[in-house]
């Protein structure tokens, strides 16, 4: 077994901060990652990171702008700690060597994004979060950091009590997968999970293939509540062919979006009137998809982004990568035509249910980053604020993990104060909480039970699944089973939503579920073992898929990127409010959470959002 005071899983952005964070605290620490850090899908991030750096700029301004783009969703309390901390994260990037793009005065580079009332968006050129998680990994190399990567976290090693806010997370259980070996991994003080987002439940998404939503399901599954899952962003400039993402910073320098006939439609259809292509990115999207549907798509299928009128110089200086992705997985040069670009999946608000310290309702279990759901972004991210996201709330949760002194959290965790259980009516049970593994998630023995011996157990049993996937060769292939859950996610819980669709893809899932009972593994080897990962990264798509579409069949109203047919209004009496997820036992159980909109000094009062 291995043994340090926080365990920080996954080493992206906010993993790789939570760990200088606990480090700076005086604590031991390492990561635990299926990838190297260098590899994580922070470094796909291109757009910038928003922080209120400049005269005519506030903290208050940018935590205005985001509760807007929330449509009202979002908490106050971690709005403005996102909006009070992001300066001094980019300052303190800046002073770790992180090359930010420069005006001619030499100040870093700010530029308008979209639902932004100020150009408070900071860049290095078009690979943002490239440049930020080489910047961390040179402070996680320089402060001897340990990292165990390519080991996959298999569960969380919880103990049992019956109420989760009475369990406590003492370390995880990892696969090894250069040698094939299960082991145990104990936390003195604190784990922090930083696996990032789902993309992986659609087959349309920007995100990499190693985004499957693992820490959010194995918290889940640990008694953790799930916060507002069906808010699911789609981004408006993906790539058609692939979903690779293009930049919102295109748009940012002044891209233009036309239709097939020519039309700037952004504003000659009225979608959004003052702001056109910089409107939020639900705006956008929706927009672009009504365009395809009413005949004005190109093929049937897109629209066009044009920035040629940018001049050479200009895009060569800080979009040069978007040439390259354009030219390579499209074949345009966006030099002399314009690049196709259509909705993609790209970014989950909703996550596992934290404060604006990271903690969860289970002791000892923190989150951090896309995984998580401090309810910064409400019901739509604005751009620019994944990356501040990252760094300050993997600070805090790093720092509180290690026992840093901050302040005590405004948001609530777990069930406290009023909720009422949900009422969904569905064609299908919820899952069997057994699928795939044969023993309930949350790790046994009564409280006094020493907190080795929860690991040791948690261990045997992810060695006794392993093993049992490994004998079960002829089995279910994993692919199919995924390949199902992606198409009916992309097929009937995207842009536009509707009942019936929504419950087919409930149907979808269940019988995706019962598949799962019967899953494989054909490569039987002990090393590098890809299917085998794939296959135990399947079981939580399906969680997540579960998940995200019970809330959206939930919530009957239209706010940010949740549009509902038949629900064409924001229904602040009766939906400004959380939608939550328990496990239950393996049922899953909805029910609600208010929304926190008092903040510093001021209530943030819901408002028409336009743009």
């Amino acid at each position: 077994m291995h043994e340090h005071d926080v365990i920080v899983v996954g080493a992206g952005g906010a993993g790789l901060r939570a760990a200088i964070a606990a480090q700076e605290e005086g604590a031991d620490v390492a990561i635990v990652s299926k990838l190297h850090p260098v590899r994580s899908h922070t470094g796909a991030a291109e757009g910038g990171i928003n922080a209120a750096l400049r005269e005519g700029d506030s903290w208050e301004d940018h935590a205005y702008d985001t509760m807007k783009g929330s449509d009202y969703l979002g908490d106050a309390p971690a709005i403005e700690t996102l909006a009070q901390d992001s300066p001094e994260e980019v300052i303190q990037l800046e002073h770790w060597g992180m090359a930010f793009s420069r005006d001619d005065d030499g100040r870093v580079s700010q530029r308008p994004f979209g639902g932004l009332s100020f150009p408070r968006t900071t860049y290095a050129g078009a690979e943002t979060g490239h440049q930020l998680l080489h910047t961390m990994y040179e402070q996680l190399v320089k402060r001897g950091i340990e990292v165990y990567d390519e080991w996959y976290v298999l569960d969380l090693a919880v103990s049992d009590e019956p109420a989760p806010e009475d369990r406590r997370c003492h370390g995880v259980a990892a696969y090894d997968i250069q040698s094939g070996t299960v082991e145990g991994f104990r936390a003195r003080d604190g784990v922090v999970l930083a696996t990032g987002g789902p993309g992986q439940v659609y087959d349309h998404t920007t995100n990499a293939v190693a985004n499957t939503g693992d820490g959010v399901a194995m918290a889940y599954r640990a008694g953790v509540p799930m916060e507002d899952m069906e808010f699911i962003q789609f981004h408006p400039t993906t790539l058609p062919s692939t979903g690779v993402l293009i930049t919102e910073g295109v748009r940012g320098e002044g891209g233009i979006l036309y239709n097939s006939e020519g039309e700037r439609f952004m504003f000659e259809h009225g979608y959004a009137n003052n702001d056109g292509e910089l409107a939020s990115r639900d705006v956008v999207s929706r927009a672009e998809l009504t365009e395809v549907n009413e005949g004005r798509g190109i093929e049937d299928e897109y629209v066009h982004l044009d920035m040629r009128h940018l001049g050479e110089e200009r895009i060569v200086d800080r979009l040069e990568n978007i040439i390259h992705l354009s030219e390579d997985f499209e074949g345009v040069n966006p030099l002399e035509e314009p690049m196709p670009v259509k909705p993609g999946q790209h970014y989950a608000m909703g996550g596992i249910e934290t404060d604006e310290n990271g903690e969860t309702a289970i002791d000892g279990l923190y989150a951090a980053g896309e995984c998580a759901c401090a309810s910064v972004h409400g019901s739509n991210r604005l751009g620019g604020n994944a990356l501040p996201e990252l760094i300050v709330f993997g600070a805090r949760a790093g720092s509180h993990a290690a026992g840093g002194d901050l302040a005590e959290a405004e948001i609530p965790t777990g069930r406290t104060g009023e909720w009422e259980p949900g009422d969904v009516d569905t064609p299908v049970e919820p899952g069997d909480p057994s699928v795939g593994s044969g023993e309930a998630v949350a790790d046994g023995g009564a409280a006094e039970v020493a907190p080795a011996t929860v690991v040791d157990r948690t261990t045997e049993r992810a060695r006794a699944r392993v093993e049992s996937l490994l004998h079960n060769d002829d089995g279910r292939n994993h692919s199919e089973i995924r390949a199902s859950i992606q198409r009916t996610m992309t097929d009937n819980v995207n842009v536009f939503r509707e009942e019936g669709r929504l419950k087919q893809a409930l149907e979808d899932i269940r019988e995706a579920r019962e598949a799962y009972e019967d899953v494989g593994v054909a490569d039987q080897s002990r090393t590098f073992n890809t299917d085998l990962i794939h296959t135990i990264e399947t079981r939580n798509v399906i969680d997540l898929a579960e998940a995200i579409t019970l809330g959206a069949l939930a919530r009957e109203e239209f706010r940010g990127a949740h549009w509902r047919q038949g629900y064409q209004e924001r229904d602040d009496e009766n939906w400004l409010k959380h939608t939550m997820l328990s496990w239950n036992g393996g049922q899953p159980e909805i029910w609600y959470r208010p929304v926190l909109l008092e903040g510093e000094n001021k209530r943030y009062e819901p408002k028409i959002r336009s743009y």
